[in-house]
């Protein structure tokens, strides 16, 4: 076989890349669910044949599933039997690969000229799947079984047929059932597209060019990112963070994260990390070294993504910590939540070695808050998701973003007109989290403020959040950002959870509100570094009250806002 040219090498590349775009849109076109169409909590992928190794993921996808539908895809391989033509496994099982029970996974075989050739794959956030409360995110749940339904590999399709049977036990074991089907159709859909674009790429090009191709994209990631990882002095690195409780006891769990440089590889260990937790922020192991895959693509964002970009990063199986869960442990918080804090752990191992590229912590919360009950005036129930971002960490030479999405994926906040038109509830608040921005030379961008109030019927809301207790971490001097928070005014009284970011079944009525502020980014540098100029100009926006300027930067301003120059030498040099 010839050597690949570099044009022929990089066209494939990027069609197998644009297979697994015209997925993803496919799938956010045609989902009914919100949370999907609108906040796109979903993502595609190519998966080798015989290993389940990543082959390509599409851009528009959440990083958090790059590592975990390979581990889901490797379970169904595991388990297949007989496989046709047609045939679309469905799998929602966290210790076979997976994250939380509402990420359900599709993976379908293709085939080509008769071959097995890969498989793809999908997942996408369904917004509930039975358990305890509406909206699947139980902060009290002792077990997986409270969390929802779970799913080992079963044939949901059978050679392009949906299986009835399976189809109503999944539908009489959650909520808002009649609305699912039109989420199974659309998942579905987006997985035979993948199928009509990857034969037409094949046809084009030739399986053994399409394939030789693949060989080498992994051999070339795996040396990409040996090459930056070489960048890294050899030594040992550590770093910390704390989840703010597991929800059933209000003690704080500790990722202890340990980074040994070496010979172009990067070693991790997180042996020293909490017990596992009775609560749901236990961590199944796909997630947790997935977690470390995109925190590492974070540092490393030129590196393309396949199975070879992993190959350098060794990852130590944490076993006995609350990050290697093991059945029934529930795990409801891992997604959205765990991951980010052992992202930061990583942030935070490698930010004083190699400061030019890293960053104080981001807000490090997917924000996760499900409202659920019955609209009589639509007779019907409903299950409402809310999704919020944070503010972005302060990096060398430049503050932090607000109001950015979560560390492990692109999803966003579902538009609040949206949302008014689906669910019985009034947005009366949606604004900056002024204050919330960690104070450093760049300081940390700033989280959001909303407030939901109920219009119609009975609801229980629940949530799992985190940085209630602990800001997001500042970097080389620079401060903590803001904390999360949460409060419920019903029947006449202010409610604060006393988990502070984890609370479930709370009864909410006509009238009755959710107020919540997500956290802000951490702050990178000293304050007493950042330019009085700069500082002035924040108060003069809103950003921050001239106390706090004062309190956080030591900058002392005048009635008309500006800056007393000699005042804040003095403050500061008192500091």
């Amino acid at each position: 076989m010839k050597e690949l040219d570099p044009i022929t090498l990089a066209v494939i590349q990027n069609g197998l890349i644009q297979v697994c775009n015209e997925m993803d849109l496919a799938f956010v076109r045609s989902a009914f669910s919100p949370v999907i169409s609108e906040a796109l909590d979903r993502s595609d992928g190519i998966y080798a044949a015989d290993t389940g190794e990543l082959i390509a993921q599409g851009e528009l996808g959440l990083p958090i599933f790059v590592g975990t539908m390979q581990f889901s895809t490797q379970a169904v391989i595991e388990r297949a039997k007989d496989v046709k033509p047609g045939d679309i496994f469905i799998v929602n099982d966290p210790y076979l690969g997976g994250t939380h029970l509402m990420d359900v996974k599709f993976v379908r075989p293709f085939f080509y000229k008769g071959k097995l050739w890969s498989w793809l794959a999908n997942t996408g956030h369904w917004p509930d799947l039975g358990g305890s409360v509406p909206g699947g995110f139980s902060a009290n749940a002792t077990e997986v079984e409270q969390e929802g339904l779970r799913l080992p590999p079963v044939k949901l399709f059978k050679e392009g047929v949906l299986d009835e049977e399976i189809l109503s036990i999944i539908l009489s074991n959650i909520r808002i059932a009649d609305q699912r089907i039109g989420d199974i159709k659309a998942q579905a859909a987006a997985l035979s597209i993948g199928e009509q674009r990857l034969t037409d790429l094949l046809d084009r090009y030739g399986e053994d060019v399409v394939s030789q191709s693949i060989k080498e994209l992994k051999a070339r990631a795996s040396e990409q990112m040996r090459s930056k990882i070489a960048d890294i002095p050899d030594g040992d690195y550590h770093g910390v963070a704390y989840v703010d409780s597991d929800g059933v006891v209000d003690e704080p769990l500790k990722i202890d994260m340990k980074v040994t440089s070496k010979g172009g590889e990067l070693h991790f260990d997180m042996s020293g990390s909490s017990d596992p937790c009775m609560g749901p922020m236990n961590s199944v192991i796909a997630t947790t070294k997935s977690s470390i895959y995109l925190a590492i693509k974070h540092i490393f964002p030129e590196v393309p993504i396949n199975a070879g970009t992993f190959e350098p990063l060794k990852i130590t199986d944490p076993e006995g910590t609350f990050l290697y869960a093991k059945y029934p442990r529930p795990v409801s918080g891992c997604a959205a939540e765990v991951s980010q804090r052992i992202a930061e752990a990583v942030f935070n191992a490698l930010v004083d070695v190699m400061p030019e590229l890293l960053f104080a912590a981001p807000a490090g919360t997917s924000g996760n808050l499900a409202v659920g009950g019955y609209d009589p005036e639509r007779d019907k129930a409903y299950v409402m998701y809310v999704i919020s971002g944070g503010g972005y960490g302060g990096y060398q030479g430049g503050d932090g973003l607000s109001n950015g999405c979560s560390t492990i994926g692109i999803s966003k906040t579902t538009p609040i007109e949206v949302m008014e038109q689906y669910y019985p509830v009034l947005f009366e608040e949606y604004s900056l989290h002024e204050g919330s921005g960690g104070a450093g030379e760049y300081r940390g961008g700033f989280g959001v403020n909303y407030k939901i109030r109920l219009r119609r019927g009975q609801a229980r809301a629940s949530m799992v959040m985190d940085h209630g207790r602990y800001g997001p971490l500042g970097a080389l001097g620079g401060k903590d950002g803001g904390l999360n928070t949460v409060l419920v005014h019903a029947d006449g009284k202010d409610y604060i959870p006393p988990h502070l970011s984890k609370d479930q079944d709370i009864q909410i009525e006509v009238g009755d509100s959710i107020s919540v502020s997500t956290p802000g980014g951490g702050g990178f540098g000293s304050a007493f570094k950042r330019d009085p100029d700069q500082v002035a100009e924040d108060v003069m926006r809103g950003y921050y009250s001239a106390g706090q300027a004062e309190e956080r930067f030591g900058v002392l301003l005048d009635e008309t806002g500006q800056v007393l120059r000699s005042e804040t030498e003095k403050r500061r040099a008192k500091a």
